[in-house]
């Protein structure tokens, strides 16, 4: 969590011994499925996430390989919106051995997370502890093996459209898979996406995917399992992460950042001619992390100066920087579903 001034003692900024590279929130169904102990079920997340005022976040990170004494771990936190802290401690927590657990992706129906380890992807269900009659959310190993992403390497990238039903996995090795979800059928298996696949996301509607790495980027019908458009880049860019506008936004469109010597911007580019719209220079530092908010209203930078910048996506203008949030990069950043935190 970002801290909210420059006080390390804020409620809000808790060191949990492990520097942190993912970071998501633990959706409502989860929460609710841990209570009742019933399977997870659809919850809308403004009716559930925004009248609570208990939140849980997941963490992953650790010291990787070696013997840095800095274990590998899924870290996952309690965040109180009313007194606005999070926990002193984490509430569950689980150890990967020597495997760095780096970019994770939460299933948006609450059955439980996906990780990606230097040379597969594991899956990992919710569970719960108990502690003087309180329950806490916490995560525990699956049976659920993932086959088809045993030794396929670092993958970057990591994502679920909103439905839940497909997953997307982008490798450090340039290969793109999409795979229905929870069956594992491979619906999209793209040996050259990008030399190396940087970020993914599913559109809204579920009918794009869009991809970032070297090079431009790129835009897949989910259907029919092509791709569809290049996002040409101009000049010197480099891009870095993609992001889609979110659902009721009038005017869909897609968010990149591009990194160039003049420093970060962000490129909106329209949804059905994939034609570049504008490019807004937002920061001089290069972009080390992005996302949008579930409402559309905000979008986010980290950079590798540890500040964030909260961005209003209508007008595209500054609404407010936190310095030295971080004190190194900004490595994840990701908002609430109910766009509150």
């Amino acid at each position: 969590m970002g801290k909210s001034d420059k006080n390390d003692d804020a409620s809000n900024y808790k060191k949990y011994g492990v520097p942190l590279y993912g970071a998501a929130w633990v959706p409502p169904a989860a929460s609710s499925t841990i209570k009742s102990g019933s399977e997870p079920s659809p919850v809308e997340p403004e009716s559930a996430a925004s009248s609570a005022s208990n939140y849980h976040i997941v963490l992953a990170g650790g010291g990787g390989e070696g013997r840095s004494g800095i274990p590998n771990a899924l870290l996952v936190s309690a965040f109180d919106f009313t007194s606005n802290s999070l926990s002193d401690q984490p509430v569950g927590k689980i150890g990967t051995g020597s495997d760095l657990p780096y970019r994770i992706a939460v299933h948006p129906g609450g059955e439980g997370l996906i990780c990606s380890l230097p040379k597969s992807c594991r899956w990992f269900d919710w569970d719960s502890t108990t502690s003087k009659d309180e329950h806490s959310l916490s995560l525990k190993s699956s049976e659920k093996v993932l086959e088809k992403l045993e030794d396929v390497g670092q993958q970057l990238a990591l994502t679920f459209n909103n439905e839940g039903t497909l997953l997307a996995v982008g490798g450090e090795d340039g290969k793109l898979r999409v795979f229905k979800w929870p069956e594992m059928e491979i619906t999209l298996d793209e040996a050259n996406a990008h030399a190396s696949v940087k970020d993914l996301d599913f559109s809204p509607d579920g009918n794009f995917l869009a991809s970032v790495g070297s090079g431009p980027g790129r835009i897949w019908k989910v259907a029919t399992e092509t791709s569809i458009a290049s996002l040409p880049k101009e000049n010197d860019e480099i891009f870095g992460f993609c992001r889609f506008s979110r659902s009721g936004d009038s005017n869909p469109v897609l968010y990149v950042t591009a990194m160039r010597s003049k420093g970060g911007s962000i490129v909106k580019w329209e949804t059905t001619s994939w034609k570049r719209i504008s490019s807004t220079h937002i920061v001089r530092d290069p972009i080390s992390a992005f996302n949008v908010s579930s409402d559309g209203k905000l979008l986010v930078v980290g950079t590798i100066q540890g500040d964030i910048w909260i961005i209003n996506s209508a007008s595209m203008r500054v609404q407010s920087v936190v310095r030295k949030a971080h004190l190194g990069l900004v490595t994840a950043l990701a908002f609430s579903q109910d766009s509150r935190l």
